[in-house]
């Protein structure tokens, strides 16, 4: 990956990851409260809705703009393979769909890594368990459960895996399709502008995030647990004392803040690139 795709990659994220969370944390505290045990008031209602919020402001740019790098580069490389692929087979949308999904696959799994222990230290700060996100992090690095300061931050990581995985084979396929459908039936121009991309984001978002709903759920108790627990196990357990629907909670929040995010998120992106790239301070 040239050193300027690198920097636009790197600096569009970061841009996009830091607004996204500032301004939709309060749905997020919303989601993880009611996705909690107990329910959304026992575990501090609207009081304090931005608690957390520190955890995620520090983790928001290095983690987007870790997916983006990853994203940018791997659609990148694809590119011979999927030409080659296509000339052999025919099926165009296939081999793209094929792309977009392992890309940003790949982008999830180096954002992960930052944004785990972000979202364990939010999600624990969220609920009430800690005052502040300064002091559940001294509690996870104490260590007073005796598992190890690694697993105690990266609890749930495997959990988050399985679910930003299906998430973004859904979400960026469908962003990327719905862009190349959008600018196919303009007249003009088949370049979209940033607000084009930031409609197409949102839809996109909303789909795969109601879809995926029951994964986020579970990845939410996994973080809130005190100790640690294989992710089968918990499931059954929660089915069997709560019921089904219970991982359907926080679907309406889920939905509303991750469309509406996926605007921002991937509006802030598209703008910030198309600021870049068109006034040429890197080429791209």
């Amino acid at each position: 990956m040239p050193l300027s795709a690198f920097l636009v990659s790197l600096i569009s994220g970061a841009a996009a990851g830091t607004s996204t969370d500032i301004v939709f944390f309060p749905i997020d505290t919303v989601k993880t409260r009611l996705q909690a045990k107990g329910g959304f008031f026992k575990n501090g209602g609207y009081h304090n809705i931005y608690k957390g919020v520190g955890s995620a402001i520090i983790a928001s740019a290095p983690g987007a703009s870790l997916f983006f790098i990853t994203y940018d580069s791997m659609k990148e490389y694809s590119k011979p393979w999927i030409q080659r692929f296509d000339r052999m087979q025919h099926h165009e949308q296939f081999s793209e769909t094929l792309s977009h999904m392992l890309s940003s696959s790949l982008g999830e799994i180096a954002a992960c890594t930052v944004r785990v222990p972000a979202e364990v230290i939010k999600q624990r700060t969220q609920t009430g368990l800690t005052s502040s996100s300064y002091n559940t992090l001294l509690m996870l690095l104490k260590n007073k459960n005796g598992e190890g300061v690694l697993r105690n931050l990266y609890r749930g990581y495997n959990t988050t895996i399985m679910r930003e995985i299906p998430f973004t084979c859904i979400q960026f396929p469908l962003y990327e399709f719905f862009k190349k459908k959008w600018a196919l039936y303009q007249s003009k121009s088949n370049i979209l502008k940033p607000w084009q991309g930031a409609i197409c984001g949102s839809i996109a978002g909303g789909i795969a995030a109601a879809l995926t709903t029951p994964l986020d759920f579970i990845k939410t108790r996994l973080m809130l647990s005190d100790k640690s627990i294989p992710a089968f196990q918990l499931t059954k357990t929660i089915w069997v004392e709560e019921g089904p629907l219970i991982f359907f909670s926080g679907i309406g929040p889920r939905t509303v803040w991750i469309s509406a995010g996926g605007a921002i998120f991937l509006g802030m992106y598209e703008t910030v690139k198309y600021i870049i790239t068109k006034d040429h301070l890197l080429a791209y």
